[in-house]
């Protein structure tokens, strides 16, 4: 996959001639097309006009402020965003607080979805994005990123009624790939029995970028009522922590394809997480649960952190407990691949209830056929702790998850050493962000009075 877009506009930066720009496009062209030099050439030629183009700035102030970006000169990989570390959790609260706060659950709660009243009832809705590492594994990523939004809407205590689905495909990608990635997603639909009602198909890039990659995400649609909402800031102290088996998703079926143990990702096919949340719900017990969620978010690890965060309490977490919870094969693999298991997605289901609700929410989920059992603890106090071995250590997040690939061992999961810098800067650039969408706001209000 190739941005020839960015490409050319950063040799430009660089100081580089058109006619080297040109060559530099061309090459990558001839690496995804089946046509000829003097085709990529005048291809090249027309891409490098637009890029100029778009350059020129307007000269209206305000329209040029629209127009800009409100750079922090700090990258995705310098965050980590989307590696669920700590640096992750950093740019989604910034984002959380470009939202406005009016809604039943809002992005600024840090919770699996998001919830607003209407009609009497509350909606709950989720979108989840397709792991990165799945583009050429359509199928299970469709399958994966539909049960994780189901997943997201349900730990609400909603009843799912629809999926949605948008899918973007490089220009040079096979449109079986489209096919195969609805069709994992209806497996889910047809297994949970909620409709894929909606979706949006295009071009990554379209002309600008060629390739084959698959950048997707499905949403889902819940409904429920004030009286069975959940939500994280409702775990109180004394809450007693209940976890199911979880055999992971997207994460555990990438971490065995890369690792050329591609057969443990049967263990993935399953949706025993989508059974338990029927299971209480079935028997009426949601409204005696404070909050459930779904372990994914940089694993156990920094699903704690969260809830600690957004309740301000103090969770105890057994690690020996929790191990026993995990699917044996899956485990026996990330233990022969050094992973922390703690670290990354395992798909169970967390449920915080009080201590004399435990019995009947373990019943009702063991009468479904999934297995369950007490992990932990909530405390006094605003942080996470795990005892391992009878003794009580920090349980934090690091700057990214658990790294279940080489290429993730390579970057590693510590904090850069200009971590500060780079989310101060983030931070400045949030607010350029949210002045900007101010003045938009009033200028369009003016315009139309």
């Amino acid at each position: 996959m190739t941005d020839l877009e960015g490409i050319a506009n950063r040799l430009l930066d660089k100081g580089l001639s058109e006619e080297e720009v040109t060559d530099r496009l061309v090459m990558e062209i001839l690496t995804f097309k089946e046509t000829g030099p003097d085709n990529a050439t005048r291809l090249a030629r027309l891409i490098l006009k637009e890029v100029k183009t778009a350059r020129k700035k307007p000269s209206d102030p305000f329209l040029r402020n629209v127009l800009s970006i409100p750079e922090a000169k700090a990258t995705m990989h310098d965050l980590g965003v989307g590696c669920r570390g700590e640096g992750d959790f950093f740019v989604h609260g910034l984002i959380a607080g470009l939202i406005d706060d009016n809604s039943v659950v809002s992005p600024r709660k840090q919770d699996d979805a998001g919830a607003v009243q209407a009609g009497g009832k509350v909606i709950v809705a989720s979108v989840d994005g397709t792991h990165s590492r799945l583009s050429d594994f359509p199928f299970i990523a469709g399958f994966h990123v539909a049960r994780a939004a189901l997943r997201d809407v349900m730990v609400k205590g909603a009843k799912p009624v629809a999926l949605i689905d948008d899918m973007h495909l490089g220009d040079d990608g096979d449109v079986g790939k489209l096919f195969d990635f609805i069709a994992g997603i209806s497996a889910i639909s047809e297994l949970a029995g909620v409709p894929l009602v909606s979706g949006s198909t295009l071009r990554i890039g379209g002309d600008m970028v060629v390739g084959n990659r698959l950048v997707s995400g499905v949403g889902a649609i819940g409904i429920t009522d004030e009286r069975t909402l959940l939500a994280r800031e409702k775990v109180e102290e004394g809450d007693v922590i209940l976890m199911t088996q979880g055999a992971g998703g997207g994460t555990i079926a990438t971490t065995a394809i890369y690792s050329g143990s591609p057969d443990i990702v049967k263990e993935t096919l399953n949706i025993d997480f989508i059974k338990a949340c029927k299971a209480l719900s079935n028997e009426n017990l949601l409204p005696r649960i404070h909050a459930m969620l779904d372990v994914t978010n940089g694993g156990v690890r920094g699903d704690a952190n969260e809830v600690c965060k957004t309740a301000g309490v103090g969770l105890i977490f057994h690690e020996e407990r929790i191990r026993d919870l995990v699917n044996e094969k899956v485990l026996g693999l990330l233990e022969e691949l050094k992973v922390d298991y703690l670290g990354v997605s395992l798909d169970a289901l967390m449920v915080f209830c009080k201590k004399e609700n435990v019995r009947d929410v373990v019943g009702a989920v063991e009468k479904a056929g999934i297995k369950i059992e007490v992990v932990g603890e909530v405390v006094k106090g605003g942080k996470a702790s795990l005892v391992r071995s009878g003794k009580k250590e920090e349980f934090a997040p690091r700057y990214r998850e658990s790294a279940y690939t080489e290429i993730k061992k390579a970057v590693g999961e510590c904090a850069p050493l200009d971590k500060e810098r780079f989310m101060k800067d983030a931070r400045k650039a949030a607010e350029r962000a949210a002045k900007k969408k101010e003045e938009v706001v009033s200028y369009v209000r003016k315009a139309g009075s």
